[in-house]
């Protein structure tokens, strides 16, 4: 029995990502400064937690509206929630947007023109890229919900951020954990995700190596070892 291919998305919907994902990407980024500055500000730090705010509260609005011209040109309707699960959830958490960097890599090289890299140094590029993202929102919401909770490990900023990068690592020193559902919710996201971009990095590293090898023993002259006329 054939496996169907999966059917290309419409013409008109394509368009729209490729225009709209650089600027999406500079929303995201604005959201998270936002962010940035509400958590880690002190409280008595005015105006700049009201500016904060406002950067948060204003992205949101642009991102739904994005989602809903993304199904309106899709045509399939409620079927879109599902078919493309990943906006759906990274309009409802907007600190998931770095999952969708590898598009935004895409609609860079597709603008500026520039050649494409082999598939190794693309998947390479975007797991580092999403790592560091991911890693940095993830520091921050940990951060936002641990440091005030009783018996938490992860009282500062410099906390949360080593415990992200022993979690994106699969390290696991286990002197700074999450205490709180919430911030063990983060920390199962984190994970999930640590594992994926981690396998894709280390896979597509030994691969490249394999195949730099490969090249070499291709173009290294016969040795004195290898058989000649019958003899070694």
């Amino acid at each position: 029995m054939s496996v169907r291919p999966a059917p290309e998305p419409p013409v008109r919907l394509t368009r729209w990502e490729q225009r709209t994902e650089l600027p999406l990407f500079a929303v995201s980024l604005l959201f998270l400064t936002g962010y940035a500055v509400r958590v880690l500000a002190p409280h008595s730090a005015q105006p700049w937690h009201d500016i904060a705010l406002l950067l948060v509260w204003s992205s949101w609005p642009v991102f739904l509206a994005d989602y809903a011209v993304r199904v309106r040109l899709s045509g399939l309707g409620a079927r879109f929630v599902h078919v493309h699960w990943l906006d759906t959830l990274v309009l409802l958490l907007p600190l998931l947007r770095p999952l969708r960097v590898v598009k935004v890599y895409s609609a860079v090289q597709q603008r500026y023109g520039r050649p494409r890299r082999d598939l190794y140094a693309r998947v390479m590029t975007y797991a580092g890229l999403a790592a560091g993202l991911l890693g940095f929102s993830a520091a921050l919401a940990v951060y936002h919900l641990e440091h005030t909770a009783p018996g938490a490990s992860i009282r500062t900023f410099g906390d949360a951020v080593w415990w992200a990068c022993a979690t994106l690592t699969t390290v696991g020193y286990g002197d700074a954990a999450p205490v709180t559902f919430w911030g063990r919710t983060v920390a199962a996201g984190l994970m999930a995700c640590g594992l994926a971009l981690l396998g894709a990095v280390t896979g597509s590293f030994s691969s490249w190596l394999i195949q730099v090898f490969a090249r070499e023993d291709e173009k290294r002259p016969p040795g004195r070892g290898q058989h000649r006329g019958g003899r070694f």
